[in-house]
């Protein structure tokens, strides 16, 4: 039988204060957003895996991932969403991982306990030094 799911648990990743203070003060919104509503499990996870790689790709810093708060009441019984429980696992995935930073539930104006954020590496500095033309001495 399988354990109860409790509250959904972020990955333990620390999230640049400068960053989260712009936030906070609202110098800074997310450069991208992803709306998971409606989604299937299967639709969302692929969903986040995209728009993640495609974020890292254009060399965004700080995205928005809305998964909703997903609580419903059925029978008298509050039932928590699928996708947000879910969320925390995805970004654990390898390829996931490797573009993440942190992540940190967003602030009421860009969604609360229903959205976070999420805080993309910068490219490394080894690929584009690669590009660079080195001097001839």
């Amino acid at each position: 039988m399988p354990a109860p799911r409790g509250p959904t648990v972020l990955p333990e990743r620390p999230f640049d204060r400068e960053v989260d203070r712009a936030l906070a003060k609202g110098k800074r919104a997310p450069q991208a957003k992803l709306d998971l509503h409606g989604m299937t499990l299967a639709a969302a996870e692929r969903a986040v895996a995209h728009f993640i790689a495609d974020a890292a790709q254009r060399d965004l810093r700080v995205v928005l991932i809305v998964t909703g708060k997903g609580l419903r009441l059925e029978g008298g019984r509050v039932f928590g969403g699928r996708i947000r429980a879910e969320f925390p696992g995805w970004l654990e995935r390898a390829e996931n991982r490797a573009r993440i930073a942190g992540v940190r539930a967003a602030h009421p104006r860009h969604g609360g306990g229903g959205a976070f954020y999420v805080l993309l590496r910068r490219r490394s500095s080894a690929s584009s030094r690669s590009l660079r033309v080195t001097p001839q001495r």
